[in-house]
């Protein structure tokens, strides 16, 4: 019985469960989900700190000063970043400064070396010449001002990006908790496959299906462990499964149709199975289930063996799987209305997913088809931006025809 795209994935998302946290380097958390919330033990800054390269002064002893009528302070000092002040600014003094640097006691602003005569002195010149007024507070980066300690930084549930690394480093922080990635194990099964790293015999072909499903694993932020290429005997199946105890997923590709030698449903079938039928073009033949290894019984997810079949059931519904396990809140993917450019036809009573390539012109989205939408044609997904969805019910859609477009991210 064929089951909606919809049952189907509501079926593996109740099976599959958010990972347990593992504690990783903030470089290698990206992209991760943070387990628990991120609360400051600091300030940062620490200090109140110079954002100009200048003087630290008294607003005070800067009114009235102009490019006519420059006020001239006394230089008592220098401070560099990384070093801490050890002389007090008061009346009529100035302490050089540089971007970053602690703020010296008694300076309540930093005037800009553009603002003074810096540029007609020397470097070491004992005088400064202001050229305009500034306000109290003016250039001075405030202790706490980013983040002040016992403040909530980062929640629970949030995908590290590339700036959380920043704010954690700045926090000192060089490990984290985040859930971790699930490991992935992916065979194929067939016996015309052989492997890339083989030559080719007659009459065989070699395992793409392997390689999309890893790479698709991999950009999707799970680890695939690939178990190779099963032969169409049940024993050499269950061997290369059994061979992944540690599997939170586990994908096969082929063996789910209704051939003599379709055998996954039959491994399936000695544990559990939920599905293996989907109303869907290309795609029908996918079974889900479990597998039981030892005590642990793994969702088995049975993709299709045709190469566009398996990427875009696998898109449709391991990679929801995946990004759940993960943590990951937002799992739905964009879908749009385009204005589609080709006919299509869709005579199987089945929703169709048509590989196309979607622009945007003048405002609106148009779709086009990538040509060939045979199951076989894996050409065509490495061009294609997004899927054309014909409902079930529709009979074909013609140039001009308003479209729901389901984009892909990988191009």
């Amino acid at each position: 019985m064929m089951i909606s795209v919809e049952e189907a994935l509501n079926k593996i998302l109740s099976r599959v469960f958010v990972l347990n946290p593992e504690r990783k380097t903030i470089l290698d958390a990206t992209g991760q989900v943070l387990a628990d919330d991120v609360i400051s033990d600091m300030n940062v800054p620490p200090l109140d700190n110079s954002s100009m390269d200048g003087y630290a002064i008294r607003a005070v002893d800067a009114k009235g000063a102009s490019g006519k009528a420059p006020v001239v302070l006394k230089v008592i000092g220098t401070v560099i970043a990384g070093d801490f002040p050890g002389k007090t600014v008061t009346a009529g003094t100035a302490i050089r400064i540089m971007t970053g640097s602690a703020i010296p006691e008694g300076a309540d602003s930093v005037i800009r070396f553009e603002d003074t005569d810096a540029s007609a002195r020397k470097k070491d010149s004992t005088e400064i010449g202001l050229k305009g007024e500034v306000t109290p507070g003016q250039n001075i980066r405030r202790a706490g001002e980013d983040i002040s300690k016992g403040c909530l930084v980062l929640t629970k549930g949030t995908v590290l990006t590339p700036a959380h690394a920043g704010v954690l480093a700045s926090l000192g922080r060089n490990y984290i908790q985040v859930i971790r990635r699930p490991r992935v194990a992916i065979l194929a099964t067939g016996n015309e496959l052989t492997d890339i790293s083989q030559p080719l015999p007659a009459g065989k072909l070699y395992n793409s299906n392997t390689y999309s499903i890893a790479a698709m694993v991999k950009f999707y932020g799970g680890i695939p462990d690939i178990l190779g290429i099963a032969q169409d005997r049940q024993n050499a199946i269950t061997d290369r499964l059994d061979s992944s105890p540690e599997a939170d997923i586990l994908i096969t590709s082929g063996g789910v149709s209704m051939g003599d030698y379709d055998l996954i449903r039959d491994v399936m079938k000695e544990s559990e199975i939920t599905f293996w039928s989907v109303r869907m073009k290309p795609g029908k033949p996918i079974a889900f289930g479990s597998y039981r290894n030892g005590g642990r019984l793994i969702p088995l997810l049975g993709l299709p063996g045709n190469p566009v079949s398996a990427m875009i059931t696998f898109e449709l519904f391991a990679r929801p799987a995946i990004l759940q396990m993960m943590g990951k809140k937002v799992i739905d993917r964009q879908i749009f209305d385009a204005i589609m450019e080709d006919t299509v036809t869709n005579n199987d009573n089945r929703r169709l997913y048509v590989r196309a390539i979607i622009e945007k012109r003048n405002g609106r989205y148009f779709a086009r088809t990538t040509g060939t939408q045979s199951s076989g044609a894996l050409t065509s997904m490495s061009i294609a931006n997004g899927l054309v969805i014909v409902p079930e019910d529709r009979t074909s859609v013609k140039p001009g025809d308003k479209v729901s477009v389901y984009m892909l991210d990988w191009c």
